[in-house]
């Protein structure tokens, strides 16, 4: 998997000599202003290596930057959603990323609307942040929401009006941030729960994916309740409660390794985990 370690040196020193610009048109809720992260949480590249399969009513198919779930459907307003951070093993995987995260739009359009948390590795050492993105706008760090491995997220994409807002909370600690954003060329057409490897700006290559173990999503996990829930024009629910409407993404390697495994939705259709396997 190095063949993305590769390009890593160069696209992040040009990043450093030429930092995102991108605005976001929206109020913190907080007194803390985000700063610009020099990394992005992309829409899902699909891999193509195998053809999309249908497992217990579940269609699965395979990208190289996203492993985790997403329903389809028309005109959501809502996708809420858990998970508790994961440690990452810096020792076996440095310079690598994860981000883990809630979200409508990215499944088969051109923007996301997003907000989640990365567990990094700046080389040997582990770094865990709180983030929100409007793609194609850039990524940015919240500091008024302090990140550490164990702690419960919750977080809250939602659209009214025009506008949307994103939500995140530090179920742990009791810290939130929310910002509203309007969104051009917008579908919301999904919603998701997603560990990435996440991006560069400016076209780059996908980033190596850190060792997080294994990541849980839902209320199963975490204990908070009415979480891996969505709302589109018809459906409102925990994810199974889009039938044939659901997706299931399996990260895999340029070669076609897999390297982010979901689990099975539990018995009430709402919690899975995520297992790392390969950089």
């Amino acid at each position: 998997m190095r063949s993305k370690g590769l390009r890593i040196s160069g696209i992040l020193l040009a990043l450093a000599a030429s930092p995102v610009l991108a605005q976001v048109a929206g109020t913190p809720g907080s007194a803390a202003t985000p700063a610009i992260s020099p990394r992005q949480h992309a829409p899902r590249k699909v891999a193509g290596f195998r053809p999309d399969r249908v497992i217990d009513n579940v269609t699965v198919s395979d990208s190289t930057n996203w492993s985790g779930y997403a329903v389809t459907g028309s005109s959501f307003t809502q996708a809420k959603g858990s998970w508790t951070v994961p440690s990452v093993n810096c020792s076996t995987t440095p310079n690598t990323y994860a981000a883990f995260w809630v979200g409508i739009d990215g499944w088969t359009s051109s923007t996301v609307e997003q907000t989640g948390t990365d567990s990094d590795c700046n080389g040997k050492t582990p770094s865990y942040y709180a983030w929100y993105e409007f793609y194609p706008k850039g990524s940015f760090l919240i500091s008024s929401v302090s990140v550490a491995p164990g702690h419960h997220m919750s977080a809250e994409v939602s659209y009214s009006g025009t506008e949307f807002t994103a939500t995140i909370t530090n179920e742990t600690t009791g810290q939130s941030f929310s910002i509203k954003a309007k969104v051009n060329r917008a579908k919301r057409s999904s919603a998701e729960w997603i560990a990435e490897a996440p991006c560069c700006t400016n076209g780059g290559g996908i980033l190596p994916l850190s060792d997080f173990g294994t990541v849980d999503f839902g209320d199963d996990y975490t204990s908070i309740s009415g979480t891996n829930y969505a709302t589109d024009s018809s459906v409102s629910g925990p994810i199974n409660a889009f039938g044939t409407g659901v997706n299931e993404s399996v990260m895999v390697s340029s070669s076609g390794a897999d390297e982010a495994v979901p689990s099975s939705l539990s018995s009430d259709g709402s919690s899975f985990t995520v297992a790392w396997k390969s950089e």
